[in-house]
């Protein structure tokens, strides 16, 4: 497997990768939320290149997606907002969403990045050093409980980024 960089050639991948990732098997044929997000992310402001990142198998075909935009804390562009985050479900439990993770946090802590926040599962993403957002002062832009709106301070990260978590627009129509 190899993590890099999406390119627009990786675009029907990447949707063909979150389609199949959140389909619902009681509505075969609908397309997941996450498939049209991720197109609706690439035309927004807060569309990052550098943080959406595709795994491929030995073959060079995409396997898996992982995206950050920009989001704020407090008005501020001090944070990025992870996801979503997909596998094919062929290659789910097989390591491929741990590699993606690691390597977007890696490329968020090497460009600075404070913090990143995401929106998921509580007993997953701890173990990439995700905690309630909240212990860091950091605010849900929604009725989330604190066990699902998790943060990852890096190594930029400091105590006075406080505040109301936004993520980029498209968001905001889920």
């Amino acid at each position: 497997m190899l993590i890099r960089r999406e390119t627009p050639a990786d675009v029907d991948a990447v949707r063909a990768v979150h389609t199949a990732a959140f389909a619902k098997g009681d509505a075969p044929g609908a397309v997941p939320v996450e498939a049209t997000l991720v197109d609706a992310l690439r035309a927004d402001d807060g569309w990052l290149p550098a943080f959406s990142l595709v795994a491929t198998d030995a073959g060079g075909e995409v396997v898996g997606h992982v995206v950050c935009t920009r989001g704020t804390v407090a008005g501020a562009p001090v944070a990025l907002g992870l996801g979503p985050l997909g596998v094919l479900p062929a290659w789910q439990r097989r390591g491929v969403g741990s590699a993606l993770m690691h390597a977007v946090l890696g490329a968020a802590d090497a460009r600075d990045e404070p913090l990143v926040v995401l929106l998921g599962h509580p007993e997953y993403y701890p173990r990439f050093g995700f905690r309630p957002a909240v212990d860091l002062a950091v605010t849900p832009p929604g009725p989330w409980g604190p066990r699902f709106f998790m943060a990852r301070p890096l190594s930029a990260w400091q105590p006075t980024i406080r505040g109301e978590f936004a993520y980029a627009k498209p968001f905001d129509a889920l």
